[in-house]
């Protein structure tokens, strides 16, 4: 399996690929022109190239010409003073003009560690530019140059609307040949690479090492995307490209042109996508949406939202899955105010949040996409399980349960505001090892409903049972996180 491949200046570093599921946003381009020469012309004077130069400091002794009985030594510290000699790295990449003043949209890994960048027009003029803001999220970064009449700019165009075969076409300086346009197709949609905000759209437009940060457009000569990566077992192109959506790029570029940082929106609320068993269990027509398995403190707490919530649209956007609310919500400013469509106790219901900043609010550590992202059941690896062995009669659904001491908070590390059934062992041949359940995770709800005592549970089996149902959703905090499990009540 390939990798794909970020150019970082001089240096291609490998990323693990994670495929997201294909779009099929609504929305039409115009068809393939006879050239796309009058596009070329239109949209290359707002195209950069963009030269990096950093100087890194190399001890004596690591460099041949350094090595301590070397007679180039004295001129080394004559040249440098007492410190070590500098080793100049050059990088190369591309950016593309956003407003007339001069701001400039790249990626952040063409500029990182760099000590001067220098950008050089379609027009030949190379201007100095300096760093305004940068997300390493989305390896977005944006510049800025000083001239003194107003330059040419492209605009952003509406990613979501590119469908799958839309012709596209990329503008940079592949290889450090100069400009230079190439054609293709978007490819797929919704791709995932390594980031939570990733939605890049693939492309078999021809995509090189010089390109990294340039533009994608559609025929309209809108910038779709920014091209970031390639899958390549060489470094070159061989037709599968990715370029960040234009819908990521314009929001980052907006707030570092605005604070010089990002100060991204914050639920607060640990979600996981429903899936189709999630669904039935739910009596959702179709999976969709996230659910909410934990609000901790935070803006969603606040506005009223409860674990079990199944969040069906943000701001009157249906959402597809946990990762789609997740960009979602990262690309609406700290602050903003927004309305959540849910499904609550088998009716719909509005909330309205006013949305933290995600840097300031809860550790990136303590927010798992994990879980938001695979069908359920999401488990950690196991090791290969004993033999199965017959389950104990005291034992319920295959697990053996007691309800929350203090002494088995001490034992399973559990604060002191959760309560519910601490599982203490659980049997291997049974739906409940099968789902991931482990001794040391605990049962918080079943059917929605609060749990605290074995009889609790019992209580709740017994009414499903009694309405002709088959299985129960589980609410269950564990080393992984807070999540739902579907387990059947015979």
């Amino acid at each position: 399996m390939q990798t794909p491949v970020r150019f970082f200046g001089a240096l291609a570093v490998a990323l693990a690929v994670l495929v997201a599921p294909l779009g099929a946003p609504s929305g039409a381009q115009a068809a393939m022109p006879d050239s796309f020469a009058d596009l070329a012309e239109k949209v290359s004077p707002a195209v950069v190239d963009i030269k990096t130069e950093s100087g890194i400091a190399k001890p004596l002794g690591e460099q041949g010409q350094g090595q301590p009985s070397s007679p180039f030594d004295d001129f080394f510290k004559d040249f440098n003073g007492d410190g070590p000699p500098i080793q100049r790295s050059e990088g190369l990449g591309a950016g593309f003009v956003i407003s007339a003043d001069g701001y400039i949209v790249t990626n952040n890994h063409v500029i990182d560690g760099a000590d001067t960048i220098e950008v050089e027009f379609f027009s030949g003029d190379k201007r100095p530019a300096t760093v305004v803001g940068r997300d390493l999220a989305t390896d977005v970064a944006v510049l800025k140059v000083e001239a003194p009449d107003p330059l040419p700019f492209v605009t952003f165009g509406d990613s979501d609307k590119m469908r799958v075969g839309d012709w596209v076409v990329a503008v940079g300086n592949p290889l450090g040949q100069g400009f230079s346009v190439s054609a293709g197709i978007i490819s797929a949609r919704k791709r995932e690479l390594n980031g939570v905000y990733d939605d890049f759209l693939q492309t078999d437009a021809a995509i090189n090492k010089g390109n990294s940060g340039g533009p994608l457009f559609n025929t309209e000569g809108q910038v779709i995307g920014m091209n970031t990566a390639i899958l390549s077992p060489t470094g070159t192109s061989i037709g599968i490209g990715f370029a960040m959506a234009s819908n990521v790029v314009s929001g980052v570029a907006d707030q570092l042109r605005q604070h010089g940082e990002m100060q991204r929106g914050w639920l607060g609320a640990r979600i996981q996508s429903v899936t189709p068993a999630l669904a039935d269990k739910l009596g959702l027509p179709a999976p969709g949406g996230a659910m909410v398995v934990d609000v901790p403190d935070g803006p969603a707490r606040d506005a009223g939202l409860r674990p079990g919530d199944v969040i069906l649209r943000f701001d009157g956007a249906e959402l597809k899955d946990a990762s789609d609310l997740t960009r979602r919500v990262g690309r609406a400013p700290a602050g903003s105010k927004v309305t959540l469509t849910l499904r609550r106790d088998g009716a719909e219901k509005t909330l309205d949040v006013t949305l933290g900043q995600r840097e300031t609010g809860l550790p990136e550590a303590e927010q798992p996409k994990a879980a938001a992202d695979q069908p359920e059941p999401q488990t950690a690896p196991q090791p290969d399980p004993a033999p199965a062995q017959p389950a104990p009669d005291s034992m319920i659904l295959g697990m053996a349960l007691e309800p929350l001491t203090d002494d088995l908070r001490g034992e399973f590390n559990l604060p002191d505001d959760v309560n519910g059934l601490a599982v203490t062992d659980v049997a291997s041949d049974s739906a409940a090892y099968d789902k991931g359940i482990r001794a040391g995770d605990l049962l918080t709800e079943a059917g929605q409903e609060k749990l605290a005592t074995v009889d609790d549970l019992t209580r709740v089996l017994d009414k499903a049972r009694e309405g002709g149902r088959s299985s129960i959703l589980i609410l269950l905090r564990s080393s992984i996180m807070p999540r739902f499990v579907s387990l059947p009540v015979e």
